[in-house]
């Protein structure tokens, strides 16, 4: 998934890599994040809980980082479901592209993921909440 977002890189990177910010937008609708650990450099863990507020249900999520280029892309090894994500950041001015890939073990389990728990509408409304709070913080 691609999205060019009306901010500058660095802006976008900060949104993305400091945790106060990050719980501001990550997740898709109905769902606040509570950030528990965000060890932000390669090795580092992130731990993280999606609260969905329209079934109740809390999703833990854990993830360790792979490789981080600063401004230019992010890396992290994702568990259950087991994927590897791929953001990677390239400045166009005072826009941002962001390209996002997640790379799943099986076919089987990519289509889980998209058909058990939303997640292509559920990344799109990622994206959504994104711009809608650097619209706000502007």
């Amino acid at each position: 998934m691609t999205r060019t977002v009306k901010a500058p890189v660095e802006l976008v990177w900060k949104l993305w890599t400091e945790p106060e910010y990050l719980a501001q937008w990550w997740g898709p609708d109905h769902h606040t994040t509570t950030i528990h650990k965000m060890d932000f450099r390669e090795g580092g863990e992130w731990k993280l809980t999606l609260h969905n507020h329209a079934n109740g249900q809390d999703y833990p999520n854990r993830s360790i980082f792979k490789e981080i280029i600063p401004l230019k892309k992010i890396v992290f090894e994702h568990f259950n479901p087991h994927f590897i994500a791929t953001v990677l950041f390239e400045a166009k001015g005072e826009e941002t592209q962001i390209t996002w890939s997640s790379l799943f073990d099986t076919e089987e389990m990519l289509a889980t993921v998209i058909n058990v728990f939303n997640a292509r509408e559920g990344q799109a409304q990622n994206f959504e909440r994104l711009e809608k709070y650097l619209e706000q913080i502007k």
